[in-house]
Formats: C-alpha cells, structure tokens, sequence
C-alpha cells in the first residue's frame, strides 16, 4: 500500500481507494505530508546554515577587520542559544509550540540579515546572538511538535527525517558557501537563507496550529511563565559566555570572569536538567546525561581529525575535510535503522552498539599517526562511528518524549538541548587545554615537517574522548526505568 494514500473517508469513496487504516499510516500519508515536509524542511535550512557559516567565516571577519574577535561570533551563537532553549521550553509546555517556533525562525532570519549586512564586527556578532536565540527556540520547539504532533510509533520515523536532513548540507554546504563567497560575496551566504525559510513555513504552520498548538491541558488559558527557571536560563547563558571568554583570553586576570562564570553556570545547570542527571539515574535523567556524553566525546574529537589529517599526514585541507563526508550517510542510516518497528524492542541494546562503534571510531582514529597505516583509516572509522551516532541521539529523542509527560515535553527537550551544547563547549575546552599542553598549538598547517609533527599532542585528545564514549556505553545500560 502506498504511503501516499489518502486518509480521508470521503476522498476515498469518491476514488475508490479505501483509506489508510492508521496503523498503517506513515509521515508522509496525507494526513501528515504538509506537517513532515514543512518541519524537515525548516531542518535542512538550518542545517544548510551551520555548516555554510563554517567557509564564510573567516572571509567574513579578514572583510571586516576582525579576526582579533573571531571566536566571539561563534560563542555570541552559543551563548543565546542555551538561554533560547529554555525559554522555548516553558513557551511550548504553556502556550504550545507554534509561538515559540515562529518567533525563533523570525528571530533566527533577522540574525542572519544582521550579520549579512553588517559593516564592522561587533554588529555580526551581534546578529549572530541574535540568531543564536532563534536557533534555541526552534530546535526545542520541533522537539516538542514531534511529540504533539505524532504518535509515538511514527516518532522514530520522523526523527530520522531530522537526521537524513543533515546529509546533502554536510557534503554540499561548504562547496556552496565555498563557490557563493567567492563568486557573490559572503554576505550572500547569510541573506538568501531567510527568504527560502518562507515555503516550508506556510506548508507547515496550519498543521502545527491544528495538530499541537495552544497549552496542552486544552483549556485556551496559557499559564504563566516559570520565573525560576527563566533566572536559571539567564545565568546558564551568562555563566557560559564568561567562560568562553575566560578561555580565549589566556592571561591570569581571565581568571575572574572564569570563576563568576563557573559560579554562574553549576547551580543553573543543576537547576535545569532533571534531578540525578550527574549521577545517571535510572530512566530520563539517563537519557539527557547519555545525549551530552555521545555528542561532546564525537564532536571534540572530530573537531581535531582534519587538522590531524593536514599537518600529520600531509593533506589537503579540501581532501581532509572530504574524509567526513561518508559519516553523513552512515549517520542517517543508523537513525533510519533506529525507526524500523522491528527494533523497538531492542532500542537499548542499539544505542549500546552505537556507543561502542562511537568509542571504537575515536579510539582507531589516532591510529593514522603511524605513518605505515593509510589515511583512508580516518574515513572508514568515522562512517561507523556516524553509524553510531544516528542510532544513538535519534533514540535519544524518542526515549525522551516517551519519557516525558505531555505538559513537560518541551522542559525536558530543553534539558536534552542543553546537555548536548554545555557538553559540547566542556570537552573540547578539555580536549584543547590538552592538545596546546603537548605542544599542539605548535603544528604547522602545511604538510608535516619533522619540527611540526606532535602525535602525542593528537593522542592526548582522541583517547580520552574514547574513555568518555565508553561511559556512554554504560550509560546506556540505565535508560529503562526499573
């Protein structure tokens, strides 16, 4: 039976189809096409974005004279984001999704025409906090749409979606942002995106309004905003920016910003994630510490393979990068396995198998230090370390919203978000404080010369991210509520 078969009753006796027993119904028959198509859509415009900004990055601050402030328009992104996740999150739970999704998208195009537009640095960065606000609204938001929106068997499916999403922008995005900066200029990179977000927009927006939208005890009262945890937010965020800034201004007086940030973010991460996250409770806590844990150990240690690569090993930074590129495949797959129905049953198992091809892909991929093993290693250990990953942060979002009640989806696909960035700044701060202390900073970028060369340096990264990544292994031996 074709998934695009009507479900209306009346369409189909009119055309003599029989509709599609619900059962039977997948995210792309009738009833869900415009709401599936829409929300993906939006993803892969966001995902076309991030990994464009990465190539008109650079063009960007030499254009403006800011390269001194490089870093900064990348953490103004972060540091906005965590505090939009939190207030999507309260949004969603008493209001419903379609307010916070709206106002995140507005505020993410404005961002983007901010920075585009902008004549000196300090306003790019502040388009790019900007946008990092409406980022955190609108990935919390979808979250919660999924949950509201789907029932739980199509879950898996759609999630998937998000994740197959990511693939054609993670092999296309920098070679386009790559010819357009060039060719058009960078600004292009950052003004065309909000004008194609329309269409998926108005496809979706109906659909949200009808299937998730208003406060989800259906009363049409929106209840009043936790003002607890809107102080936690802001201090999560500011904590989080002082840190940032203490880490790249390396000088003994960064140690004050460095402690009032620490000071700041510990109590408001305590504050914000459930109850027993830092000791892996058994059941949702597990689930948020397990999404932190997979994605900080495979991002800090993928931050350094390319760099590996070119100053090790002697490639192009174009060919060093291309050896990522198979891992957006093998990460969709492993989410399209993880939504098969056939494997509901054993979802926790899957997301142990996938923490150890995580831990193994990190652990074999300093290996190319040798210099008898052949570079192509990298390339073959990543794709099933993205393998991996797909089946383990997908899963992670279909526990969660199985997990979660109704009038809290969106509190905890904020804790979810949150693990995931805060882990994310945490171990590649470690992982850099570590390579620089093995004489890292030291590397050359062209092809390794014998003074260059710091394989330790390179070591000291990738390992320890292996140790992490096996602890997520262990952690997810406790996602199921006893």
């Amino acid at each position: 039976m074709s998934v695009l078969e009507p479900r209306d009753t009346g369409v189909a006796k009119s055309s003599g189809v029989p509709p599609v027993p619900e059962s039977e119904e997948t995210v792309l028959s009738r009833s869900y096409r415009a709401l599936s198509i829409g929300i993906v859509s939006v993803v892969l415009l966001i995902a076309f974005e991030a990994t464009a900004v990465g190539t008109a990055m650079p063009v960007a601050a030499r254009e403006l004279d800011g390269v001194s402030l490089y870093a900064f328009a990348f953490s103004g992104y972060f540091t906005t984001s965590l505090f939009g996740m939190v207030l999507a999150g309260q949004w969603s739970d008493r209001r419903g999704p379609l307010g916070a999704l709206t106002t995140g998208i507005a505020f993410f195009g404005a961002g983007l025409l901010l920075s585009g537009t902008a004549g000196v640095m300090w306003l790019f960065i502040l388009g790019r906090a900007v946008q990092g606000l409406g980022g955190g609204l609108v990935i919390v938001a979808l979250y919660v749409v999924v949950g509201r929106a789907y029932p739980e068997r199509l879950r898996p499916a759609i999630m998937a979606a998000f994740s197959a999403s990511w693939v054609v922008p993670s092999i296309v995005g920098p070679l386009a942002s790559g010819a357009v900066t060039e060719h058009l200029g960078w600004r292009w990179v950052f003004v065309g995106i909000p004008v194609l977000v329309v269409f998926p927009l108005a496809l979706a927006l109906p659909q949200i309004r009808r299937r998730a939208g208003g406060p989800v005890d259906g009363s049409g009262r929106p209840a009043s905003f936790d003002r607890r945890r809107i102080r936690l937010a802001l201090g999560i965020s500011l904590g989080a920016g002082l840190l940032q800034y203490a880490a790249q201004d390396l000088r003994w007086l960064s140690l004050v910003p460095g402690v009032v940030g620490a000071a700041l973010l510990v109590p408001a991460v305590l504050g914000l994630l459930p109850r027993g996250t830092y000791r892996a409770a058994r059941g949702l806590p597990s689930v948020v510490l397990l999404r932190g844990v997979a994605a900080g150990s495979f991002i800090a240690a993928e931050s350094f393979v390319p760099l590996m690569l070119v100053t090790q090993r002697g490639l192009s930074p174009t060919l060093a990068g291309f050896s990522l590129a198979a891992g957006g495949v093998t990460w969709a797959l492993g989410s399209w396995v993880q939504s098969l129905p056939r494997v509901e049953p054993y979802r926790e198992r899957l997301m142990t198998v996938g923490m150890v091809l995580v831990a193994a892909s990190i652990a074999a991929a300093p290996s190319v230090l040798i210099d008898s093993v052949p570079a192509w290693t990298v390339a073959v250990a990543w794709a099933f370390g993205c393998f991996g990953m797909g089946l383990v942060i997908s899963s992670a979002g279909v526990l969660l919203l199985h997990l979660s009640a109704p009038e809290e989806a969106g509190t905890n696909s904020a804790a979810l978000q949150i693990s995931d960035a805060l882990s994310n700044v945490v171990l590649l701060a470690v992982g850099g404080a570590a390579f620089a202390a093995l004489g890292g900073g030291a590397v050359s970028h062209a092809a390794t010369e014998a003074s260059g060369s710091h394989p330790a340096a390179f070591a000291v990264v990738f390992l320890p991210m292996a140790g992490v990544a096996l602890v997520g292994a262990w952690v997810t031996t406790r996602l199921r509520e006893r």
